[in-house]
């Protein structure tokens, strides 16, 4: 070999061992914690990587292809990673391609609540993380990630899918909030006040912490919007029930029922899912002022069902029909004769209607009120006025009873005037000349005696004028 050659042979191997040591410094730098060269070499031949001896342009184009690989990611991007340890402050730090590190801070590493770190991920897990930005020197490189974030996007796919199907989903109330409550679903949902129940609630905290079925009535993942309800599986739920319930409800049958509402008009009685309506004219035998004399919220009662309208889903109700009635055995408990007390309930212009039992109602005409004449009933009853009474007849078909009070009053116009015309004629007699009266017998030896035409004559001659003398 001619000097000249072994000079070029030298100059290729010092060449060639500068292009190593390149090649070795450049993936030290981009491979964490202290790692030795010896280390370095190992995991290059386990990745079948080479370190370029060639040329120098070789050693040139490896370097610009590991710092393109850095420049690839950029803040956005989904990729993965591996978790190399847990610092003290609970950063996550996760290896990333091409040699890069990035920090996932506790509070991007989880949707639900954790004490440590190590309570989500372990050292040599492989996740998905996002991009969130860069905070890098080219030569180290550094960046924000966040595996919540990418958790998260795959609980509003997992939503939207849900949402699609029109599937329902489960979740637990976290806290109650102004207007609502908000779940924990991987994602915050939010659960309007309007749709919690069927009917208004008035204290929300009763929610907190409890699991429940929900159902999805809008979701917008870019605005990180989801509204559930839960309303509308409760209406799902009561239509049903109340769809079996009208189908099972037989009109004339006696059920129970709860009642669940009151009115001014009447009270709303649950009878197997379908609230049904007892009219206040059914609540009752005898007249009420109002369902709350007779009812409660929460009574449980028996009823008669008066009729069904499946269409409509109205049924109606009536208490009454299921109690005893109170014209059973009238004519037993008050005959004919009987003298009982009464209220005044009505008083009109023809008399006064008297209860003188518990929807029994009789009739006190204005001509059985006094011996005299009265003008009107308000002379002598007022309403709510306790009076005593005397029944006349009874007629429980007709659910009629007729009353009288002056039944049970001393006639003193009739016995006075029993008593002034004996006075009179007693006094007419006293005063009136006795009248002889005549005889018609012809004796001649009675001289007191005399004929009719005697008396008569004597008695006309008043009335004759001196032209019927002559």
């Amino acid at each position: 070999m001619t000097e000249e050659n072994r000079n070029e042979v030298e100059n290729t191997e010092v060449t060639e061992e500068e292009a190593v040591e390149t090649a070795n410094e450049q993936v030290q730098v981009n491979t964490p914690g202290d790692t030795s060269p010896e280390d370095v070499m190992a995991e290059n031949e386990e990745a079948d990587v080479q370190p370029a001896v060639e040329t120098d342009n070789a050693a040139s184009e490896s370097m610009s292809d590991v710092m393109n690989a850095v420049d690839d990611i950029t803040p956005g991007d989904l990729v993965k990673g591996e978790v190399l340890t847990i610092d003290k402050d609970k950063q996550v730090i996760v290896g990333l391609e091409g040699g890069q590190e990035g920090v996932i801070p506790p509070r991007e590493l989880a949707t639900e609540r954790f004490d440590h770190p190590s309570d989500v991920v372990s050292i040599g897990d492989t996740i998905d993380v996002v991009v969130l930005r860069d905070v890098k020197d080219k030569e180290q490189g550094s960046f924000i990630l966040s595996k919540k974030r990418v958790d998260q996007r795959k609980v509003w796919e997992e939503l939207q899918q849900k949402y699609d199907n029109d599937e329902v989903i489960e979740a637990t109330v976290s806290r109650v909030v102004k207007g609502g409550l908000t779940v924990d679903l991987g994602v915050r949902g939010f659960v309007p006040a309007s749709q919690i129940d069927t009917h208004f609630v008035n204290d929300l905290n009763q929610f907190e912490g409890n699991t429940y079925d929900f159902k999805i009535i809008e979701i917008d993942p870019k605005e990180r919007q989801l509204i559930l309800s839960r309303k509308v599986l409760l209406e799902k739920e009561q239509a049903a029930e109340r769809e079996k319930a009208l189908e099972n409800l037989e009109e004339g049958s006696v059920v129970e029922g709860e009642v669940v509402r009151l009115t001014n008009f009447g009270a709303f009685v649950n009878v197997g899912g379908v609230d049904g309506l007892v009219h206040i004219s059914e609540i009752a035998h005898e007249r009420i002022d109002s369902p709350k004399d007779k009812l409660s919220k929460g009574d449980k009662v028996d009823v008669k069902v008066l009729k069904v309208d499946k269409e409509q889903e109205r049924v109606s109700l009536s208490i009454k029909e299921t109690l005893a009635g109170p014209w059973d055995n009238l004519e037993e408990e008050l005959p004919a004769g009987t003298v009982t007390k009464g209220t005044v309930k009505r008083v009109t212009d023809f008399g006064a209607f008297v209860e003188v039992k518990p929807g029994v109602e009789g009739l006190v005409h204005i001509s059985e009120m006094a011996h005299k004449h009265v003008e009107t009933p308000h002379e002598v009853v007022a309403k709510d006025e306790e009076i005593e009474v005397k029944v006349l007849s009874v007629n429980p078909e007709e659910e009629r009873i007729s009353l009288s009070i002056k039944a049970l009053e001393e006639n003193t116009n009739e016995s006075a005037d029993t008593e002034k015309p004996k006075e009179k004629s007693n006094k007419q007699s006293k005063n009136k000349p006795e009248i002889k009266q005549p005889s018609l017998r012809d004796d001649e030896d009675d001289e007191g005696a005399f004929t009719l035409g005697d008396q008569i004559g004597d008695q006309l001659s008043g009335f004759m004028t001196d032209e019927d003398e002559e």
